[in-house]
C-alpha cells in the first residue's frame, strides 16, 4: 500500500479549501474507500497517487481510480466504456464522458456483498489494457465557442498551445468555456486558464500561480 494514499484517506486530495478539514468529502466515505482499496490492492495493480487521488496502474497504464464525491464513493475505470458490464453496474461520469465509467457506492456493506463482481470488473479492465484495445474518441464533438476562436485569432501562440493538448484536454476546456451564457463570463474562464493551456495543462491540473 502506498503511504501517499494513506494520507489521502486522512486529508483528502487537497485540491479545494476543505482539504485536511472535517468538511472534506473523503471523510464521508472512509469505510467505502477503504473497502474498495482492499479489493483493488488484491488485484495486483500498482497503487499510486495521481491528481491528488488513488490511481491504480498496470505496466504504467492507468486502469482505475477510487474517488470520493459529495454524494458517493466510486471505483472509476479509465476504459470503462469497453467493459462488457453484464451486471449493469456502470454509469457515465457525465453526459459528455466518452470513456470513463464508474460504479457508485454509498454503503460499504454493498461493496462487501459485491466483492466478487468488483474483482471481475477489475480483471476485465486489466485484460483490456493488456490486449492493447483503445477507446475511439469523438474529437471535439462540441463546437468551439466563438470567444475562444477570437482569442486564437489574437494570440497564435495560445492557439498552437491549445491544439497541442490531448484531445481529452481540449474537449474538457471547450465544454467548460461553453457553459456560461454570457460572453464576458466565457472570456473570464478563458483568461483564468490561459497560462495553464500555455503550459500544456488540462482543466483539472493544478492551476498556475
Amino acid at each position: 500500500m502506498n503511504p501517499k494514499v494513506d494520507k489521502y484517506l486522512v486529508d483528502g486530495c487537497m485540491r479545494c479549501k476543505y482539504g485536511g478539514t472535517p468538511k472534506c468529502k473523503v471523510n464521508n466515505w472512509i469505510n467505502e474507500l477503504e473497502e474498495l482499496r482492499k479489493i483493488v490492492i488484491k488485484s495486483g495493480l500498482i497503487e499510486e497517487l495521481k491528481w491528488g487521488m488513488p490511481c491504480y496502474t498496470f505496466n504504467n497504464k492507468n486502469i482505475l481510480m477510487i474517488i470520493a464525491f459529495k454524494e458517493y464513493a466510486c471505483i472509476s475505470f479509465f476504459k470503462g466504456i469497453l467493459l462488457e458490464d453484464k451486471e449493469k453496474l456502470l454509469t457515465a461520469h457525465g453526459e459528455n464522458s466518452q470513456s470513463v465509467r464508474m460504479i457508485k457506492y454509498a454503503d460499504s456493506k454493498q461493496i462487501i456483498r459485491q466483492t466478487s463482481l468488483i474483482k471481475a470488473y477489475i480483471n476485465e479492465a486489466i485484460e483490456i489494457e493488456n490486449s492493447g484495445r483503445k477507446v475511439t474518441f469523438n474529437k471535439n464533438p462540441e463546437p468551439i465557442p466563438e470567444e475562444l476562436m477570437v482569442e486564437f485569432s489574437k494570440d497564435l501562440k495560445f492557439k498552437k498551445a491549445f491544439y497541442e493538448l490531448t484531445a481529452g484536454r481540449q474537449r474538457g476546456y471547450i465544454i467548460y468555456f461553453s457553459q456560461p451564457k454570457g460572453t464576458q463570463s466565457k472570456i473570464n474562464r478563458i483568461e483564468k486558464y490561459r497560462e495553464n493551456i500555455l503550459k500544456g495543462k488540462g482543466l483539472n491540473d493544478r492551476q498556475s500561480n
